[in-house]
């Protein structure tokens, strides 16, 4: 996935951070009970596309209207753009331990609901308590683990968040794959998260507030117990000290808009020429992430799984994996490359990746679509003239139809395969629960979301190409980016900014997928998405520098004086920079 914040750790600390924890147990349990928020969040974002399938199945409106699927998938990022900017209010009022288990409540009650959900609007209602939790915890357990860490393995413990998110997406997918037996399929899908958010629940209760914030508020005692039972005896009072020196630093850098309301913050923070180049960058990252696609993939991948051919939801949840589990993988490896290679190159070489990947799946998908089996006049009227799909039946030029004409000609067509052979002419039938039960029936196989395709096995290999693209560079480094961007004055504000503009781009592109594929057809939606990310690579080679390496100090150096970009490496801002130094 493709949303939240990233603390990067080198090689020396993940093994250091496996000697302290063995050392002090105390301090995993607060990073894990903390990261199940990270778990949700990846669950709760990833589970929506294999339980789309069975929902599709179960409401026939569903099936038939393509924006109340969009909007089904697309609430929950609804959510988590209100729930971004209300989780960070709470958790300057209220702290990040109630900020979490507020969280926790809200994924619990969206849980429950979807489940118990009669009708297609409550399961919306669902996915927004549910999409409220999401973006609180996008931000809540990062820093809630971030603040409760020892300094020297902070990255590492925040960095098992961002695992456990792309993990939380790829255990979503088993779940999905685990109930396609089940009476209640969807069901089960969606209400098993109740399971851990009440289990993060349950832990948080016996967990402490974040030390840092317990200073920020005049709580200097309880801080100190607390930093006690982290670090050893003889080390709790220069880390109280270390705490009240950065909190002194960070209270000073704030300065003047520390007390400001937020309207005030983004006007000053936009009238600041450093912080305006910083957030050109910041944003243009940000943006970019999102209109390469991706969470068309994390969102619809069973669904773009049966538009290449693949019409058993069984065998669709299935190839699904492979996207989930390479984003995982892919999470690890860009730990290991983006503070040796850099940013700005690791985002260049991602995106040209991307390019290629979409331009070759749209050849793909146009090329099955030209492919298509035909539709037999004899074949469609075997299960009665009446269940013949009655544009079909009007059309006068209905022998050159193919499945793919059946399918894009309207919502209520549906193609049934050939007995023998998929490939064979088969028939264009009405899209209702009855005719797919007779077409299931007779071992023919059904399908409405794409056709019986010789190149479908090649679309699944360059969807797993296209995610081991996007992982390791795109997929983690606008977020470190954005860490890195900004003076420490205007990191949260400009932080904000960014992170709004990501949610909001993820809610267009999700909101808007499956009506792009229906009047533009899969090829056309790819190609689309590859027009979007060559902008995209075009603007991230025009605005954004390198800041691997760079002090605070020098970062704004290099936005202050500007920089004329290189193709690789190290802008001219930021040998200049140095030079200044």
């Amino acid at each position: 996935m493709v949303e939240g914040g990233i603390v990067r750790a080198d090689k020396t600390e993940f093994t250091e951070c496996i000697n302290t924890s063995c050392r002090t147990p105390y301090i995993m349990r607060l990073a894990l009970s903390a990261g199940i928020g990270g778990l949700l969040f990846g669950y709760d974002t990833g589970v929506i596309s294999g339980a789309l399938l069975y929902i599709k199945e179960d409401f026939e409106v569903v099936s038939k209207k393509t924006w109340l699927q969009e909007t089904i998938v697309a609430m929950a990022v609804a959510g988590a753009i209100i729930g971004a900017g209300v989780g960070g209010w709470l958790n300057d009022r209220l702290g990040r331990k109630p900020a979490i288990m507020i969280a926790d409540v809200l994924f619990f009650i969206g849980a429950l609901v979807m489940a118990l959900a009669p009708n297609p609007a409550v399961i919306i209602v669902g996915r927004v308590f549910v999409g409220l939790g999401v973006g609180m915890a996008s931000m809540t357990s990062p820093l809630y683990i971030s603040e409760s860490s020892p300094t020297r393995i902070r990255g590492a413990l925040v960095s098992t968040n961002g695992l456990l998110i792309t993990g939380g997406q790829f255990f979503s997918y088993l779940i999905n794959l685990g109930f396609t037996q089940v009476q209640g399929t969807w069901r089960w899908m969606l209400g098993v998260a109740a399971i851990p958010a009440m289990v993060q629940f349950i832990l948080m209760c016996s967990l402490p507030e974040s030390p840092r914030w317990l200073y920020r508020k005049d709580k200097v005692s309880e801080a100190e117990v607390i930093l006690g039972r982290i670090y050893p005896a003889e080390q709790v009072a220069e880390e109280l000290n270390a705490l009240k020196q950065s909190v002194e630093n960070e209270v000073a850098e704030e300065g003047e808009i520390a007390e400001a309301n937020m309207f005030t913050k983004v006007k000053k923070a936009w009238g600041n020429t450093v912080v305006r180049r910083g957030l050109y960058a910041g944003i243009t990252v940000q943006v970019a992430q999102q209109f390469v696609g991706i969470n068309t993939v994390m969102y619809y991948s069973p669904t773009i799984v049966q538009l290449a051919g693949f019409a058993s939801n069984k065998t669709a949840l299935a190839l699904s994996l492979i996207t989930s589990g390479l984003n995982a993988v892919g999470s690890i490896v860009s730990m290991a490359f983006v503070d040796r290679s850099g940013r700005r190159k690791l985002m260049i070489v991602s995106m040209a990746g991307i390019i290629t990947c979409l331009v070759a799946l749209a050849v793909v998908f146009y090329q099955a679509a030209a492919h298509a089996p035909m539709v037999s006049y004899s074949e469609s009227i075997q299960f009665g003239k009446n269940a013949t799909c009655p544009a079909y039946a009007r059309a006068t030029d209905a022998a050159s139809w193919s499945c793919m004409t059946c399918l894009r000609s309207h919502s209520e067509c549906a193609f049934c395969a050939d007995k023998a052979n998929e490939n064979n002419p088969g028939s264009c039938v009405t899209a209702t629960t009855a005719i797919r039960d007779a077409c299931r029936g007779e071992k023919r196989v059904y399908f409405t979301e794409g056709c019986p395709s010789k190149f479908g096995f090649l679309a699944i290999v360059l969807l797993g190409a296209y995610i081991i693209s996007y992982s390791p560079g795109m997929g983690t480094v606008p977020w470190i980016v954005n860490s890195e961007i900004y003076p420490l004055r205007y990191r949260g504000v400009g932080g904000g900014i960014a992170a709004v503009s990501n949610w909001s781009s993820n809610l267009i592109v999700s909101e808007t997928f499956l009506t792009l594929t229906e009047h533009l057809g899969s090829s056309g939606t790819f190609l689309l998405f590859a027009g979007f990310s060559a902008i995209g690579l075009i603007f991230i080679y025009l605005l954004v520098p390198e800041t691997k390496g760079l002090p605070i100090e020098e970062v704004e150096q290099m936005l202050e004086k500007g920089f004329r970009p290189t193709l690789c490496g190290l802008s001219k801002g930021n040998e200049e920079a140095k030079e200044g130094l």
